[in-house]
């Protein structure tokens, strides 16, 4: 036998990646940052009981330029999560298994998951100041 240098099977780097595969994998990763928004969650409510000081160093982290990009990325992350949730519930029902559909409910999904994550920073901004 002759060795080739070929893959034994379909790797990555024939593919072109399709929105459904790109989806896919944003759904997973984005479960994995809500689970660390957890955590960030379970910091911020420890600090507010363990008094003004704590309190106080939680929120300067969240209030810096990095921890405002950590915000937000959990928060498109929710919604993204949810959005694509939500996609997901309606292939289970049988509905929307069309190429056009999936398609443009892949592009509906990420666009519903910036608008909502942007309104959620103006209301939070317009409210908290």
């Amino acid at each position: 036998m002759t060795a080739h240098n070929r893959p034994l099977s379909p790797h990555l780097q024939v593919y072109r990646p399709q929105i459904t595969s790109i989806l896919s994998i944003t759904h997973r990763i984005t479960g994995v940052v809500l689970c660390a928004g957890a955590f960030l969650l379970t910091y911020l409510l420890m600090a507010a009981t363990y008094g003004p000081d704590s309190y106080a160093t939680a929120q300067g982290f969240l209030g810096s330029w990095f921890g405002r990009l950590v915000l937000f990325g959990v928060v498109f992350s929710l919604w993204f999560h949810l959005s694509n949730g939500i996609r997901h519930l309606a292939w289970d029902a049988g509905r929307g298994f069309e190429l056009e559909h999936v398609r443009a409910s892949g592009i509906a999904v990420v666009a519903v998951a910036s608008v909502l994550t942007i309104a959620t920073f103006i209301v939070a901004y317009a409210v908290g100041g």
